[in-house]
């Protein structure tokens, strides 16, 4: 029996992992020792937070940072060919959305390995369902250019196409250059265009809010170093 490839969502932040996700997670987690990673440390906490029980010393991580050879990742899954099953962490939210395990998640399809994706925050789908804007027709942009020049014209191109289809238009920042964004955003859109700023999804101090570029110009929220997905509708 071949073994499977479990998509395992990890928390938001620092919340209670079953407050956000189901306990079927939890018997994933306590049934899997061989997990690919983005960063042992943390991999290791939220393993030890959501099954405490759970020995550290037979947990097998492999790592799929930047410096993770191709080579290397693509023997990653050998052991499912001994039926064993693997497990692929997100550092944050749902695995393969917005993060490197897609290189996983393909490599398991070319090998017949069954993907089995379980239930749990995503800050994207979070932040549409919050919005309001079209949910039947949005597209997600990753990070726009670091350039100002670039960034200006992107955020511009996505108002544009975001009034030609009726497509929500949904992207992110680094958190520490999210005020940056926020006042070019500000500075680039038209006025009348529906600007959405959710942050900190799932933690106390969440902040979702949907107004016109024009009424955001007399708020100012705290967005420094906080996670944050931003959506511009037209």
């Amino acid at each position: 029996m071949i073994g499977k490839l479990y998509l395992i969502p990890t928390t938001l932040g620092d919340t209670e992992p079953l407050e956000v996700m189901p306990l079927s997670v939890k018997k994933v987690v306590e049934e899997i020792d061989y997990y690919i990673v983005e960063n042992e440390k943390t991999a290791r906490r939220f393993i030890k937070k959501i099954a405490p029980k759970k020995s550290q010393p037979s947990l097998q991580l492999m790592s799929l940072d930047k410096y993770a050879e191709e080579i290397e990742t693509r023997r990653y899954l050998d052991v499912c060919k001994e039926g064993v099953n693997v497990g692929l962490l997100s550092e944050a939210g749902v695995p393969a959305v917005a993060d490197p395990g897609a290189s996983i998640v393909k490599l398991a399809h070319e090998n017949n390995i069954q993907v089995v994706p379980l239930v749990g925050p995503s800050s994207i789908l979070m932040a549409m369902m919050s919005s309001g804007m079209n949910g039947q027709n949005f597209a997600f942009n990753g990070y726009l250019p670091i350039d100002k020049g670039d960034r200006k014209k992107a955020i511009k191109d996505l108002e544009k196409l975001s009034k030609d289809k009726n497509q929500s238009q949904i992207f992110i920042e680094t958190p520490y250059r999210n005020e940056k964004m926020f006042a070019d955003l500000k500075a680039a859109l038209a006025p009348t265009t529906n600007l959405c700023i959710a942050a900190d999804i799932t933690l106390p101090s969440e902040f979702i809010k949907t107004l016109s570029v024009q009424d955001w110009n007399s708020q100012t929220p705290n967005l420094h170093k906080k996670p944050a997905i931003f959506i511009i509708h037209k």
